[in-house]
């Protein structure tokens, strides 16, 4: 090994989903919405002119930030906006993550946290979840250096009630808490109104599910005026230009539809229970999951035996390689109606073949 390789930070990445490129195929795997982003959307596109791309964008996303204060009932000082949640989590991470002390989460969670945490050289605990892979918030009754946990979580689809979520804030008064919200509006309560009654808690959400915006990259964050002040600082000192301009405008015509987002979330959970319904007549258990996927595991067959099947048939859904309990669960997407009736007509042959 060369020398200059000794002060590499060798990490293991974190592996995303994959992302065939088929025109026929059923894609089940990585949690995108099956539905088009709000019609304004596609307005913008239209209408966007190229020349202004010769500009650096707003620096402060000052139009969707307040888009995203108007909507939620705060203050602009109040929101964080990166390319994404994971860019929002990275920053929270640099920025609030710097004890000695570990940092909590879940052993069975979004598998992003582990890698920015040894990236960045973070100590960290992972507190193990019950039998029924659910969170106990006891359990982080501990000294640490923060704290964070997606609700619900991913990959379990397992919602933390917000009596629970208050519990965990309440006992760690002298630490960040990060409740990750990536999939709450499909079915959750949000921790947003504990903002105003605690200093140390941050909610994370994303456009990427709820809004069908994965491909454009938006997440944000939301907590008091000091705490989005501490983010910003260290944003502007790793990157001034954290979102395009076309991004932006994308973005706000998005949140601005609400009667559209209500919409498509509404038929997203109305599939997903159908979905449920119809697995447990093919003999698979799993959580009752409020997110757009649900994570299961079958009586009789092996988890990588249905999955290789069904990615012959060029329906793709999550198999996670894992020695951590859940290397006999498969991660399924919530797709369209006719997506999932094919999946479900695909597995009642296969299982009754």
């Amino acid at each position: 090994m060369k020398n200059w390789e000794n002060n590499v930070r060798k990490v293991v990445p974190y592996v995303p989903g994959e992302q065939p490129q088929k025109e026929k195929m059923i894609k089940l795997n990585t949690n995108e919405n099956p539905y088009p982003p709000a019609p304004g959307v596609q307005k913008v596109l239209e209408s966007f002119q190229a020349d202004r791309l010769r500009k650096y964008p707003d620096p402060v996303v000052g139009k969707l930030v307040q888009a995203i204060a108007d909507y939620y009932g705060v203050k602009k000082e109040e929101v964080f906006v990166g390319v994404g949640s994971d860019d929002v989590l990275a920053m929270i991470f640099m920025t609030f993550f710097n004890s000695k002390t570990p940092i909590l989460f879940p052993d069975i969670t979004y598998s992003f946290y582990d890698v920015w945490a040894d990236m960045l050289r973070i100590p960290y605990h992972k507190i193990p979840l019950d039998e029924d892979l659910c969170i106990h918030p006891e359990d982080y009754h501990r000294e640490n250096g923060g704290i964070i946990f997606p609700n619900p979580n991913a990959p379990t689809g397992e919602l933390l009630k917000m009596d629970a979520v208050e519990d965990i804030i309440q006992n760690n008064p002298d630490v960040i808490v990060v409740v990750d919200e990536a999939y709450i509006d499909f079915g959750g309560e949000s921790a947003l109104p504990l903002i105003e009654k605690y200093d140390n808690v941050i909610v994370v959400q994303t456009f990427s599910k709820s809004r069908s915006m994965a491909g454009s990259r938006i997440g944000f964050a939301i907590s008091n005026e000091k705490v989005i002040r501490y983010l910003n600082d260290v944003k502007y000192s790793f990157n001034s230009y954290t979102m395009d301009a076309l991004t932006i405008e994308l973005g706000t015509a998005a949140i601005q539809d609400k009667e559209y987002f209500e919409m498509t979330r509404n038929k997203i959970i109305t599939t997903r229970e159908w979905t449920k319904s119809e697995l447990y007549k093919l003999g698979f258990d799993f959580g009752d999951s409020k997110s757009n996927f649900i994570f299961v595991t079958h009586k009789e067959i092996p988890a990588v035996e249905l999955y290789q099947a069904l990615r012959e048939a060029d329906i793709y859904v999550r198999y996670f390689k894992k020695p951590e309990r859940i290397d006999n669960y498969l991660r399924i997407s919530i797709g369209t109606d006719e997506e999932m009736k094919e999946l479900i007509d695909f597995l009642t042959s296969f299982i009754n073949r």
